[in-house]
């Protein structure tokens, strides 16, 4: 592009922008009329200048030169999800969660898997020594690229409970870790906090300080002494707060670096990202396909590695070729038709993104700190004391929805009062109530829209 064009306009600095805003404003006050705070404390302003950064941006460590389309196939009939599987990679699927909630058979689900083209991400709800050592064997003779995300702060945070207890739960994660060091075993799952109702420096502060009881419990086990090449995986959920969603990523790899540093591991992590259910309503589900596709845009813009879709129909109906096809094909969609896989970096050097980044980053260390002060995140989990932050946080926010101020199109904006969701319910769509013991209070994930959803329901 021609110079020229820039020359013809002097730089302008912060001083004459706000100055120029000041005088439009007519005695309006600046601060009241144009500085908005976030539920993270966050104050936004009207505009971001280059005079706001004494240095120079740095690069996000670990940021990805792409990103991969996944899909989710639930493990229950083992041929069923083979199927599903190579189905969604002929048709354009770059990667594999697999969900399991039980031991399956190895050699069915991976039937003619092409390991060379995809990669296989795992959500396991069950912990085994003897399956995973199988699984890792039986995957690493294929040369597959795995992420096993084994995760047993995030199953007790999800459940109240161990799979067996701490002692042996660490044992059986020790002894995968030390016959696979080299395997991508370890993961933090961020989601079940953003789902309860955690702001998103809530998010980044609990994601650190599970990391942090990981690389601790580590350092000092057997392995220890080759933790060098330890990997950490990510599973995060993407809001509809655009901007801050796309920061969000960006600081936890930040503050990941940070962390992993001070224990001689790799500094750079992996994310796995998919779409919030908090903000996902019944009524009106056809926008919950525009609520999902800001919000895979959030995830690539902020550098996930791999993102995979939540389908528009997935809190009523059961999984379904229709509704994976459409969640699949919003991501094919901005990445091959929106060139959104153009530029490896596209948030770089964008003043507002880049303020956010720090300010959130840096909020979230003050709070990691005061975590660890208080003896560790394991320690505020059993005592109560993150269940009843993210609880608070999530009461503000559910105060805004049923003011109207946080709105949801179809629910408390704009309702069609003809919709009938009744007789449409394959699956329950609420808070489910299991009067089952438990070690610690679980973090129960729930969507904002429930009471408004189950009053309506009724009066149908």
């Amino acid at each position: 592009m021609s110079e020229f064009l820039f020359k013809e306009f002097k730089e302008v600095s912060a001083k004459e922008w706000k100055q120029k805003i000041q005088y439009d404003l007519k005695g309006a006050d600046y601060n009241d009329t144009l500085i908005w705070q976030s539920l993270e404390g966050v104050n936004v302003k009207p505009f971001y200048h280059q005079d706001d950064f004494s240095e120079s941006f740095q690069p996000i460590p670990g940021q990805p030169k792409s990103w991969r389309v996944a899909q989710e196939v639930f493990i229950d009939d083992v041929f069923i999800a083979n199927n599903i599987a190579l189905d969604a990679i002929n048709r354009g699927a770059e990667s594999i969660v697999f969900r399991a909630t039980k031991e399956f058979d190895i050699e069915v689900v991976f039937s003619s898997f092409p390991f060379e083209k995809a990669t296989i991400y795992f959500e396991f709800r069950f912990l085994s020594e003897t399956f995973l050592n199988t699984l890792i064997t039986f995957l690493s003779k294929h040369k597959a690229n795995v992420y096993y995300n084994i995760d047993l702060i995030g199953n007790l945070s999800k459940t109240g409970n161990w799979y067996a207890n701490a002692k042996e739960d660490h044992q059986v994660l020790d002894t995968i870790l030390i016959k696979n060091s080299s395997a991508n075993i370890l993961s933090v799952d961020v989601s079940t906090y953003q789902n309860a109702g955690a702001n998103i420096v809530q998010q980044l502060a609990y994601a650190l300080a599970h990391a942090n009881e990981y690389l601790n419990h580590v350092s000092s086990s057997p392995l220890g002494a080759k933790r060098q090449g330890l990997s950490m995986t990510f599973k995060l959920s993407i809001g509809s707060n655009y901007f801050f969603e796309i920061a969000k990523i960006r600081a936890l790899r930040k503050l990941y670096a940070v962390l992993a540093k001070e224990y001689g591991v790799k500094e750079t992590c992996h994310i796995l990202v998919f779409p919030s259910k908090r903000n996902k309503t019944l009524y009106d589900y056809n926008v919950n396909m525009l609520r999902t596709t800001t919000e895979c845009m959030s995830a690539v813009l902020g550098g996930a590695d791999t993102i995979y879709n939540l389908p528009y129909d997935s809190l009523y109906h059961k999984s379904n070729e229709f509704g994976q096809r459409i969640s699949r094909n919003q991501l094919l969609i901005l990445k091959h038709e929106s060139y959104f896989d153009t530029v490896s970096n596209p948030s770089d050097g964008n003043y507002y993104v880049e303020s956010l980044t720090d300010e959130l980053a840096t909020k979230a260390l003050d709070i990691f700190k005061e975590i660890e002060k208080s003896g560790g995140f394991l320690k505020q989990l059993k005592e109560g004391t993150i269940q009843k932050k993210i609880k608070e946080s999530a009461e503000k926010e559910q105060q805004l929805f049923d003011k109207g101020e946080l709105k949801l199109l179809g629910t408390n904006y704009h309702p069609n009062k003809n919709d009938r969701m009744k007789d449409n319910l394959e699956l329950f769509p609420f808070v489910k109530r299991n009067p089952v013991k438990t070690l610690i209070a679980p973090i129960i994930e729930k969507r904002l829209a429930e009471e408004v959803e189950q009053e309506r329901i009724s009066n149908e």
